[in-house]
């Protein structure tokens, strides 16, 4: 067994399941290991797309997930996803198969320094020498699965990749527990809890993370507390849940504020600041932190306590607790999701998005997953899907980095090929990352892929109206609509104009045997009055 060999056998043992990448000389001791000991290696049109479906399928299998790349442009292409992972605190291990040991340092072609490249967006770069890759392999994965989950970047030189192993397989170290809180903590929020007329939780997405999710929705129910999401936690709680509030910070976002700031305490379960920070619209409700970590806050916030420690330790202890009633009613949450859902949906005269979101829900199964793209098109999904459960609704906030949906829907798939999964983007994403159909392609997957086009980067437009610019360099189609070749990368591609017509296309691309693209031609303009209103 060569060193490569050896890294393969112990990210088996970690769960790992594939890796996602493109190959060079150098990554070819890696994946031929790959090949012998059964762990698939996905090709993908760039090593970014590699990057996001690491993020997604360490997401979605609770092991890390892996990313593997070249050195120089390949290492940098990675980055763009593994910075994904950093922000949005996804398990991953990152490895680029490096020159040979003596040869590293020197001018040398491609050659750059990947622990600098690496250090700011991983939680550790480490080098992998002969005689400790399965210690610092073992390590990685302790890191990575160790809270704040989040990337570990190895470095293979491939010298050290095809050395016969010296080592023996290890047992892999538990990820470092996180220490629960102090009874004194939970106390003090059952009497700030006890002390609120009108509490609000805001699930975060920290709690992504729990062992026992639903500890959340026993939670609220035990106390009777009104929720609301943030893009990324979307289903951890069914949204069809009598007291869901719905998403905060996106579409209509300001009719979310005012019921918030109608509360006399909100409540942070998880609340991760990455994806909106509190002073940006808590206002001068106090707030109570329950989370793995200290908060990060700006000195306008009124903290009124915080509790730090295990997620689900805490949230065991507080439902335990004596339920603490409040002064809502489930008909004030239930008249507000009425207003905030009806206000997303503008009466407009030609095919709109909220119109393509609604065809796409009412298609997809109840356990169907969704994974969608950065732009004006995410804060309408995000505001309007209602996800059932959790890993249901796959975006990047914390990073929120365009060209994420496609490679993220494809690690969906195969990580739960048993489910059916959508892909929703807008066009400018799909320019970035088309060369995913034939990822999708060959390995086989039944993935719609349904195409927003409005012929804008429609997002910066909006920007560049409320900021009273030119609208220059945003325009991504300047000739008339016509119909889409029949192919992209011998997938299937249709184009729709009405509600009808995509529901007939979807519902034909969930029974195909591969992928479908469906361009669904949309009148955006409505986004200038729900994206940021």
């Amino acid at each position: 067994m060569n060193n490569a060999e050896l890294i393969v056998q112990i990210l088996k043992r970690a769960g790992v399941t594939h890796g996602f990448g493109i190959p060079s000389g150098n990554v070819l001791p890696l994946m031929d290991a790959m090949r012998k000991h059964d762990l698939p290696f996905v090709l993908t049109a760039h090593e970014g797309s590699a990057g996001f479906a690491a993020d997604v399928m360490g997401r979605m299998t609770g092991a890390p997930g892996l990313g593997i790349a070249t050195l120089g442009p390949g290492a940098t292409n990675l980055a763009t996803g593994v910075g994904d992972a950093w922000l949005d605190r996804s398990p991953m291990i990152a490895i680029t198969c490096n020159l040979n040991t003596d040869q590293l340092g020197r001018r040398i072609q491609m050659y750059i320094d990947h622990q600098q490249l690496f250090a700011p967006i991983t939680k550790a770069s480490l080098v992998l020498r002969e005689g400790t890759v399965a210690e610092t392999v073992a390590e990685a994965v302790r890191l990575s699965l160790t809270e704040p989950m989040g990337p570990v970047h190895l470095d293979l030189p491939e010298d050290v990749a095809v050395a016969m192993a010296t080592e023996t397989l290890l047992d892999l170290t538990p990820p470092v527990p996180v220490k629960a809180a102090d009874d004194s903590e939970i106390q003090t929020a059952l009497e700030i809890l006890a002390a609120a007329k009108r509490p609000v939780a805001i699930l975060g997405t920290n709690a992504m993370r729990m062992r026992d999710i639903d500890l959340l929705r026993r939670f609220v129910e035990r106390h009777g507390i009104p929720f609301a999401s943030t893009t990324m936690t979307k289903g951890l709680i069914d949204e069809d849940h009598p007291l869901s509030v719905g998403c905060i910070e996106r579409a209509k976002r300001q009719i979310q504020r005012e019921f918030l700031r109608g509360a006399d305490l909100i409540i942070g379960l998880g609340y991760d600041t990455i994806e909106v920070e509190y002073e940006a619209w808590i206002g001068d409700t106090p707030l109570l932190q329950i989370d793995i970590e200290k908060v990060d806050i700006a000195p306008s916030v009124q903290l009124k306590a915080e509790v730090t420690g295990d997620l689900d330790t805490s949230f065991a202890t507080l439902t335990d607790a004596d339920s603490i009633a409040n002064d809502w009613q489930e008909s004030d949450v239930a008249a507000h999701q009425v207003a905030f859902q009806a206000a997303l949906r503008p009466e407009v005269a030609n095919f709109a998005p909220h119109h393509v979101i609604d065809v796409v829900r009412d298609v997809l199964p109840d356990d169907g997953i969704l994974t969608y793209d950065v732009g004006a098109h995410t804060h309408q999904i995000a505001s309007q899907w209602t996800a059932h459960a959790p890993r249901q609704c796959h975006i990047t906030n914390g990073w929120s980095s365009m060209g994420f949906g496609l490679p993220a829907a494809i690690a969906a798939k195969i990580a739960r090929p048993d489910l059916p999964v959508v892909c929703l983007i807008g066009d400018g994403c799909f320019q970035m990352t088309c060369g995913e159909l034939a990822t999708a392609k060959r390995a086989g997957l039944t993935l719609p892929v349904v195409v927003l086009d409005d012929r804008w980067l429609g997002l910066i437009r909006v920007k560049q109206e409320r900021r009273q610019l030119s609208i220059y360099g945003t325009e991504l189609q300047a000739e008339e609509y016509r119909e889409p070749p029949e192919h992209y990368f011998g997938v299937p591609a249709v184009g729709v104009r009405d509600g009808e017509a995509l529901r007939i296309a979807l519902e034909a691309a969930l029974q195909a045997t591969g992928p479908t693209v469906i361009e669904a031609v949309v009148d955006s303009a409505h986004y200038s009055e729900t994206v940021f209103d």
